[in-house]
């Protein structure tokens, strides 16, 4: 191995301590607490080796919310490949995504609610937001209904359930309604 070569895999290994140690302080004690001086100490490096990696929290944030794509892509596919048939996955989907949001508050809140710098529904959307997309699409595109966009129809029943995640995270719907919301969204909102 080359000494650039290994300076490389160190320098990855760097950027996934750094990335680690962000969620892990955004889980335990929120966003706020997420600062570069903070991170600099927890991973035993001087603030500009952390700056060599991302200019700054918001580089850190999108860092996080990447990965966090790729971890809800996965739990979705995973949630509705047991399912059968189409209302079965979609409430399985449902479930998938709202439990996602409540395990991973603070990955929720890098993809969804914090500024990490990326660009969604663009061009220039990272391949891991599209695949984030992509998993509610897959499952949601096949109960649109005729003459509905299936973009359109995964966006408008993403969002409802981004509501409920938000909302029940922040104390202003019932956790015992959960289950009989995510029932009333399938059924209104589904063509099955």
């Amino acid at each position: 191995m080359s000494v650039q070569e290994r300076k490389q895999r160190e320098r990855a290994a760097r950027e996934r301590l750094i990335v680690a140690t962000a969620r892990e302080l955004a889980e335990q004690q929120g966003w706020d607490a997420v600062t570069t001086r903070r991170l600099a100490e927890s991973i035993e490096y001087s603030q500009p080796v952390l700056y060599s990696h991302f200019r700054g929290k918001r580089e850190i944030i999108g860092a996080v919310a990447l990965e966090g794509a790729t971890e809800m892509a996965v739990a979705l596919r995973a949630a509705t490949s047991a399912a059968d048939g189409p209302r079965e996955r979609v409430v399985a989907l449902a479930r998938g995504y709202l439990d996602f949001a409540e395990r991973n508050s603070a990955v929720y809140d890098a993809l969804f609610q914090l500024d990490g710098g990326l660009a969604y529904a663009q061009e220039d959307t990272p391949e891991p937001l599209k695949d984030g997309f992509a998993a509610l699409l897959e499952c949601l595109g096949e109960v649109a209904g005729d003459g509905v966009h299936p973009g359109l129809f995964t966006e408008v029943f993403w969002a409802s359930l981004h509501g409920i995640a938000t909302l029940s995270r922040a104390g202003r719907l019932p956790p015992q309604d959960t289950e009989q919301g995510v029932e009333l969204l399938v059924d209104r909102l589904a063509v099955l």
